[in-house]
C-alpha cells in the first residue's frame, strides 16, 4: 500500500513539474516573440522561419525535460537575441540585408516568363500561376510584371489597361467606406457587433426574412456595412466540382 502511494506521489510530482515547465516555456516564447516583433508572424523571411521552428522545438524540449530547464531556456534566449541582432543589422546595412534576407527576383515581365529565375526561386509554373490567381489575376495577359519578394510572396504590377479604374481617374470624390462588421458567423449571431453597427436582433431578423431565411443557423456568414447593408452567405451542402486549373 505504501509503495502504491509512493508511486502515485511521484507521478503527481512529475505531472505538476511538466505543467510548470510547459507554462514557463509558453511565457518565455511569448516574451521572446514580442522581442522579435510582429514580423515573425506576418512577414517571415527564410531566417525568421528557421528561428521560429527552432524556438518551438526548444520550447517543447523545455516543457518535457524534468531534470532542468535552464539549458533550453538559455538556448531560446540566444536564438532570439541572434535573430534580433540580425534584424537590427539588416535594417542598417543593404549588403547585410541582401545576404541574410535576400533580394527581389523578377519572374515575369512584359510577356516574358523567366524560367531560370523560377528555377532559382524553386517555384514551378503551377505554383506561380496559383499565386497569380490568389492575387486576382487569372490571365497572364493582364500582368505587366511579377516579382518574387524576399518573404516568399509575389508582387504583381498589372497592365495599365487591366488595372481597376480609380475614382481619381474619373475625377470623383466618393464617400469613404468604413469597416464591415460580421453580424452572423457560422450560425451564431454576434450581438456585440450588431450593437456596434447601431442595429439589434430585430433588425437582423427583418433583413433575413426579406431574403427568405427563417433561422440564423442556416447562415454561414452575414455582414453589415457602414451604410446598413446586410449581405448574407447561406450554408452550402454541395461542393464546387469545377477543376480547370491543371
Amino acid at each position: 500500500m505504501d509503495d502504491i502511494r509512493t508511486k502515485a506521489g511521484f507521478f503527481m510530482r512529475e505531472v505538476l513539474l511538466i505543467i510548470g515547465t510547459s507554462a514557463a516555456s509558453v511565457v518565455a516564447l511569448f516574451f521572446l516573440t514580442k522581442l522579435l516583433g510582429y514580423r515573425q508572424i506576418s512577414q517571415m523571411t527564410l531566417f525568421d522561419y528557421i528561428i521560429g521552428i527552432t524556438l518551438g522545438s526548444i520550447a517543447a524540449e523545455m516543457a518535457t525535460d524534468l531534470e532542468t530547464f535552464v539549458q533550453p531556456l538559455t538556448a531560446m534566449v540566444v536564438y532570439a537575441l541572434t535573430a534580433w541582432m540580425i534584424a537590427v543589422g539588416t535594417n542598417k546595412s543593404l549588403k547585410a540585408r541582401r545576404f541574410l534576407v535576400g533580394k527581389s527576383l523578377i519572374l515575369f515581365d512584359k510577356g516574358v516568363l523567366y524560367n531560370e529565375n523560377l528555377r532559382l526561386a524553386k517555384i514551378d509554373i503551377q505554383e506561380f500561376l496559383i499565386q497569380c490567381r490568389n492575387s486576382g489575376y487569372f490571365d497572364l495577359n493582364n500582368i505587366q510584371t511579377a516579382v518574387l519578394e524576399p518573404n516568399g510572396k509575389i508582387s504583381i504590377l498589372p497592365k495599365v489597361e487591366s488595372r481597376p479604374a480609380t475614382p481619381q481617374d474619373m475625377k470623383l470624390t466618393p464617400q469613404q467606406e468604413m469597416l464591415t462588421a460580421n453580424v452572423i458567423v457560422d450560425g451564431q449571431v454576434m450581438a456585440e457587433n450588431l450593437k456596434h453597427c447601431g442595429k439589434d436582433e430585430a433588425w437582423l431578423q427583418k433583413q433575413l426574412s426579406a431574403k427568405g431565411i427563417t433561422s440564423a443557423k442556416d447562415i454561414f456568414l452575414a455582414t453589415c456595412d457602414s451604410q446598413g447593408k446586410c449581405t448574407v452567405y447561406v450554408r452550402m451542402a454541395d461542393r464546387c466540382q469545377i477543376d480547370i486549373f491543371e
